[in-house]
């Protein structure tokens, strides 16, 4: 059976943008934009949602909102999309790359204490793939520690903690909306946050310097000069238009894909042999699937690398890759390039990122993690026994492998 398709629109998608092209209203808070950040406003559970032109920005701004300056130091996991990185430097910061958790492959709150200093500001907590951060340690360290927690929620559109939406437990939370997203316009972002100050930040910064002169009256209108950095980083009708009808979608394909997440993670259990899925946190109420979260161990797999078995599933028609690249070792993201800020900061006072070494980032991207995109999830029950077959003939033929 061949894979579901992404993205899946539907014929409301299309008569609602034809309406945009239409009304000449293309741009600069029309009504699509409007009613879509007050649908996922209400969606992730948070009081304030605003659109912004992607998720890189969407962190900028969210960093800058919360008081980071230059010469702060934002804590950021050594396993992320570059982005997350390269948009506290972008705004002046200095990163500070921790270990991950091995399990979740997210944030170590145990590795964000240990890099705690006098000037630290910010930690970025990133829900990735398929798992969310340990959120109740990591507000409790930025309790005590007085610092902000952006959240980056680029994987995890509609995950819930203890009920709480992904986006709405720190201080912000920052939305990608790129095409491979379970909500998607292409390109696009997001801003939520609870806090007026935040809000009428971002909205500052994204809209070329105007900002909301009354956020309870009207979170749109009436709009004032921010006295703020302004930039233009603005969502046009065309995105809001076909996010409000993903989201219409997004509850429904939420709940197939944690279905189906379950029936891949009970099966292997049963299987038995060298892949399972990783353990689902009890505090996790909702999980949205950017991607399934997958551990491979060697020892049950003697002689065969990840790259081999992941090369096998590949040819069986199982959709999996490795994970990103570390950070610090990323070919998208020469640190050391005169592109980079970070040649022209003060080398005493930054990481060595050229020997920057992580244990769980370098185990989980050389030797046991895998992700299945979402996707997959996406599929009938057919396609998924297909899935379990198919990784179930792997496993049978690993001494075919090793050869």
């Amino acid at each position: 059976l061949p894979a579901p398709k992404w993205p899946r629109p539907d014929e409301v998608d299309v008569t609602r943008m034809a309406e945009v092209v239409r009304s000449g209203n293309w741009s600069w808070i029309g009504p699509n934009e409007r009613a879509f950040c007050e649908e996922y406003r209400a969606f992730i559970g948070s009081r304030y949602c605003i659109g912004l032109a992607n998720g890189t920005v969407t962190l900028q701004c969210a960093l800058q909102a919360v008081g980071v300056v230059p010469g702060d130091e934002v804590i950021v996991p050594g396993l992320t999309w570059v982005a997350t990185a390269q948009a506290a430097l972008d705004i002046g910061a200095d990163v500070v790359l921790v270990d991950i958790d091995p399990e979740t492959l997210c944030i170590s709150p145990e590795a964000i204490k240990a890099a705690i200093t006098p000037r630290t500001k910010a930690i970025v907590p990133v829900h990735l793939y398929g798992c969310m951060c340990d959120m109740d340690a990591i507000m409790a360290i930025a309790k005590e520690h007085r610092l902000a927690v952006v959240e980056d929620v680029a994987h995890q559109h509609g995950s819930q903690w203890r009920g709480v939406g992904a986006g709405a437990i720190g201080d912000v939370g920052s939305f990608s909306f790129q095409q491979s997203k379970v909500l998607s316009s292409g390109e696009g972002g997001a801003v939520t946050c609870n806090r007026t100050d935040i809000y009428k930040t971002v909205f500052a910064l994204k809209q070329v310097g105007w900002t909301v002169a009354d956020p309870e009256t009207d979170p749109f209108g009436a709009l004032e000069p921010g006295k703020k950095y302004g930039h233009n980083y603005r969502l046009t009708e065309f995105q809001a238009a076909i996010l409000r009808g993903g989201l219409s979608r997004l509850p429904e394909e939420t709940r197939l894909r944690e279905r189906n997440a379950r029936t891949i993670a009970a099966e292997l259990a049963k299987t038995g042999g060298p892949l399972r899925v990783a353990r689902r946190d009890e505090r996790v109420t909702r999980q949205a699937y950017y991607a399934l979260t997958l551990h491979f161990d060697p020892a049950k797999a003697p002689g065969v690398s990840k790259a081999r078995y992941m090369e096998a599933l590949n040819r069986e028609g199982v959709p999996v890759n490795g994970t990103y690249w570390p950070v610090y070792a990323s070919p998208l993201l020469n640190l050391y390039d005169a592109t980079s800020p970070v040649p022209f900061r003060d080398q005493a006072r930054i990481q060595n990122y050229r020997t920057l070494k992580l244990p769980n980032v370098e185990r989980a991207f050389n030797e046991t993690a895998i992700v299945m995109t979402h996707v997959a999830l996406l599929g009938g029950a057919d396609y998924i026994a297909q899935i379990i077959a198919a990784i179930r003939k792997v496993n049978a033929n690993l001494d075919a492998l090793r050869q």
